[in-house]
C-alpha cells in the first residue's frame, strides 16, 4: 500500500491500513452474501467464457502500474487469457471490491491493505485459499495469518513507519541520534528556529496520525487490549504509560508546523523534502522522493525508530499490503495467474518502489536480482535497516489494529474511532490533563467493543 495514497496502516500477523468507516460491517455482510447469491448467475459467467481477468489494483504510481499491465500483456500472449488491470486509490479498495461483487461482477484478484477486510471476506466466503502460495516461502513477522487454517492473502510488502531527521543539522547544533524522548525534545527544540521547525507529526483525526504519531506508544510497550480483547487500555499499569506519551506528544507540539490536525502523509512528504523540517515520521517512500525532488538532501537524510522515553525499547508502526483472489468462476485461472505473476515478476513489481515496496517475504533479502537495483544498492544501509527491523529481537513492531492475539473485527472497530487522535488533541489544543483524555478515550473504545 502506498501511504502517499491512503494510507498504509494490522492483525496478530498483518497490518489493518486504511478505515473502514465508509461502508459499515452490517453493509458489507449483506453485500458480500448478495454477491455469493449474484456470482452464480451474473456476469462472472460471461467473463469466463471470454477467459478474462479483472485484476483490482490499489498502487497507482506510474511505474507499479507499467509492472502489472507489461506482464498481463505477457501473460495473455502465452496462455489467451487476457487481464484488465484497473487501478484506484488505495482507500477506495475495499469498496470497490464489494461493489462489485454486490453487482454480480466481483473482480477476480484484488488489492487490499487491512487484515479484517480479509477477514470479513474469507468468513463470507468470498475468497479463495492462497495457501499453496504463501507455503512456498519464508515469512517476516507480523505478514501472513491463518483463517481456520487456511491463508487467504499474499502480503507483497511492509509499510513500517520510522522516522528521518537531517544528519546536517544534527552536525551544526553537536546533536546526537536520540534514543529517548526527552532527547528527542531537546533535540527537535534545538532545530525549531528561523521559521523552521524540529518535527511534524499528523495529529488528526485519520489514519495518517494512527499510522506515523503512535510509534512512541508502541516503544513504551503501551497495549490496548489483553488476549481476551479485554480493554486495558486506562488500567493500573497502561494509564500512566499513557499519560506520559500524551504529555510527551504536548511537549512535542511547538516545535512542529502550524496545522498538524489537517496533516497527510503528502504533508510530511512536502516539508521534509523542502526542507521545512528536521524530523519526519515514514516508510522508504520518503527517499524515493527525495531521490527525485531534493537530491541534495539524501546524503544529508539519517534515519532511526521511535524511542521510547527511558531509552529501552524501539518501535515501528506497522503497515503492509496484499493480494487475494476472489472467489469467482475465474478462480482457478486467477490463482494460476498469480502463481505465474510471482514466479516471474515479483521481483520487477518490487522495483518500481524499490525503498518503499519493503519485502515480506524474507528470501528477497538474499535475491541477487531484487538487490541489483540500483536504488537499493545505492541505499544499502537503509535496506539494512530495514531488515533488521524483521531480524531484531528488540524492535516493537505494533499498530492498534495488531492488537489481541489474533486477526479479529474488535481491533479493528477501534482503529475506526480515531479515539487516541482525539486524545492527543484533547491534549494539545484544549488543554484537557492526559489522565482525563485517556479516560474519555478508553469510554470510547468500549462503546465500539
Amino acid at each position: 500500500m502506498n501511504p502517499n495514497d491512503k494510507h498504509n496502516a494490522g492483525p496478530k500477523d498483518a497490518e489493518l491500513a486504511p478505515s473502514l468507516s465508509a461502508v459499515s460491517r452490517r453493509d458489507v455482510l449483506k453485500s458480500a452474501a448478495a454477491g455469493a447469491a449474484l456470482a452464480v448467475v451474473g456476469a462472472p459467467p460471461v467473463l469466463a467464457q471470454q477467459k478474462t481477468l479483472r485484476f483490482l489494483n490499489a498502487e497507482p504510481a506510474r511505474a507499479s502500474v507499467r509492472v502489472l499491465r507489461v506482464a498481463a500483456a505477457a501473460y495473455e500472449k502465452q496462455t489467451g487469457i487476457k487481464v484488465i488491470i484497473d487501478t484506484i486509490p488505495a482507500d477506495d479498495s475495499f469498496g470497490k471490491l464489494q461493489a462489485s461483487i454486490a453487482a454480480g461482477a466481483p473482480y477476480d484478484i484484488a488489492t487490499l491493505s487491512f487484515g479484517s477486510q480479509v477477514l470479513l471476506l474469507a468468513e463470507a466466503g468470498q475468497l479463495v485459499p492462497m495457501t499453496k502460495l504463501v507455503k512456498k516461502h519464508k515469512w517476516g513477522p507480523n505478514s501472513v495469518f491463518p483463517i481456520k487454517g487456511e491463508y487467504y492473502s499474499y502480503p507483497y510488502d511492509y509499510n513500517f513507519c520510522w522516522l528521518y531527521y537531517r544528519k546536517d543539522l544534527y552536525a551544526q547544533k553537536g546533536l546526537k541520534v536520540p534514543t529517548t524522548w526527552d532527547q528527542l525534545l531537546d533535540n527537535c527544540g534545538a532545530l525549531t528556529e528561523g521559521g523552521k521547525f524540529g518535527a511534524s507529526q499528523p495529529v488528526g483525526s485519520n489514519t495518517a496520525t494512527q499510522w506515523m504519531t503512535l510509534g512512541y506508544m508502541w516503544a513504551e510497550e503501551i497495549r490496548m487490549l489483553d488476549d481476551n480483547y479485554q480493554l486495558i487500555l486506562d488500567g493500573p499499569d497502561m494509564k500512566p504509560r499513557v499519560v506520559r506519551y500524551l504529555d510527551f506528544m504536548k511537549k512535542l507540539a511547538p516545535t512542529m508546523p502550524p496545522g498538524m490536525t489537517q496533516a497527510l502523509y503528502g504533508t510530511v512528504l512536502g516539508q521534509f523534502s523542502g526542507g521545512q523540517i528536521a524530523h519526519a515520521p515514514y516508510a522508504g517512500r520518503l527517499m524515493e522522493i527525495l531521490e527525485d525532488k531534493a537530491p541534495d538532501l539524501v546524503s544529508k537524510t539519517g534515519f532511526f525508530m521511535y524511542p521510547d522515553s527511558t531509552g529501552k525499547n524501539s518501535a515501528v508502526s506497522h503497515s503492509f499490503d496484499q493480494w487475494l483472489v476472489v472467489n469467482t468462476p475465474m478462480q482457478l485461472e486467477a490463482l494460476a495467474f498469480m502463481e505465474w505473476f510471482i514466479d516471474r515478476h515479483y521481483i520487477d513489481f518490487l522495483h518500481s518502489a524499490p525503498l518503499h515496496f519493503q519485502p515480506a517475504r524474507m528470501d528477497v533479502y538474499d535475491d541477487t536480482r531484487w538487490r541489483a537495483d540500483p536504488m537499493i544498492a545505492k541505499h544499502a544501509e537503509l535496506v539494512e535497516f530495514m531488515k533488521g527491523m524483521l531480524t531484531r529481537k528488540d524492535v516493537i513492531i505494533h499498530s492498534i489494529d495488531t492488537e489481541g492475539p489474533q486477526i479479529d473485527l474488535r481491533p479493528a472497530k477501534m482503529f475506526e474511532t480515531f479515539a487516541i487522535c482525539d486524545a492527543i488533541q484533547n491534549v494539545i489544543y484544549k488543554g484537557m490533563p492526559s489522565s482525563e483524555a485517556v479516560d474519555v478515550m478508553s469510554a470510547k473504545y468500549r462503546g465500539v467493543l
